[in-house]
């Protein structure tokens, strides 16, 4: 089952995505709809149909987006690093969050936006000190996420949070694909283009640790609960390892893809000068 968040001229609704369709479900967005413990049969139920999608953000207001950085192993020896023993984590903010179609925009006080192609982790139920078989039950979903990150701020200090949550940088989407659909089973190739020049291009195989074992390292430290979104980490290809390093500029198109799961196409867009205050 294919679950996405869509824009109507009333606001969002959460919709099935059934054949070149959306069917209109009885929730405002994806996240509220993984908040009802039945969800999953409200997700069957018919609604509305609409031919023409504009897809909102999968998760508008997740009350957590933790990320992991330094996962794909190939990644990790690019960036000079030896492979971890614990997850690394961040986090990011809602306000961060754009549609799978939407532009992103490149900060004025950044000249180092950088690509990060992600598989997006969905949560499905609450869940806390999980074993592995918890946490497996516990994920709704995969999706499509894009870390699109602000070197030079992301490097200021130790700590990456103010490279990795400027206003609408990261497209999620476009749908939620249940960890019961046979598409989510197995590993899955994940690439990212820009201007369809591929600079990544790998295979969630690499992954060093994978979605169960993120969700059961992240539940021992807070409570996972439905709508959260796990970002787990990017492959090898990133620009900032280039030489010289490669950065997003106005009018790049970025496609992010999984194979299975999705695909996000977004266009670059420069943030627009403030107003001079007088």
């Amino acid at each position: 089952m294919r679950l996405a968040t869509i824009r109507t001229a009333a606001g969002t609704t959460a919709a099935r995505l059934q054949d070149d369709v959306a069917v209109e479900l009885d929730a405002a967005d994806v996240g509220v709809l993984l908040s009802h413990p039945d969800w999953r049969d409200r997700a069957a139920s018919d609604g509305p149909q609409r031919d023409v999608i504009d897809y909102a953000p999968l998760i508008p207001r997740p009350a957590k987006i933790i990320c992991v950085g330094l996962n794909y192993r190939q990644h990790i020896l690019e960036m000079g690093r030896e492979l971890p023993a614990y997850p690394t984590l961040f986090a990011k903010y809602a306000s961060s969050l754009i549609g799978a179609e939407d532009a992103i925009v490149l900060p004025s006080v950044s000249q180092a936006m950088d690509w990060e192609a992600e598989l997006a982790v969905i949560i499905g139920q609450s869940v806390r000190h999980a074993s592995r078989a918890d946490a497996a039950s516990a994920i709704a979903g995969y999706s499509v996420l894009n870390d699109v990150s602000a070197r030079d701020w992301q490097y200021r200090t130790a700590q990456w949070l103010q490279g990795k949550t400027f206003d609408a940088s990261t497209p999620l989407g476009p749908a939620l694909v249940t960890s019961d659909d046979p598409a989510t089973a197995g590993s899955h190739a994940i690439s990212c283009t820009v201007n369809g020049e591929v600079m990544q291009q790998a295979n969630t195989a690499d992954l060093l640790f994978d979605a169960v074992a993120l969700v059961a390292y992240i539940s021992d430290v807070v409570t996972l609960e439905p709508g959260d979104v796990i970002a787990t980490g990017t492959p090898a290809g990133v620009g900032h390892a280039r030489t010289p390093p490669r950065y997003l500029g106005d009018g790049d198109v970025v496609v992010t893809r999984i194979d299975g799961i999705g695909e996000l196409r977004n266009v670059c867009r420069a943030e627009a000068a403030s107003p001079t205050l007088s």
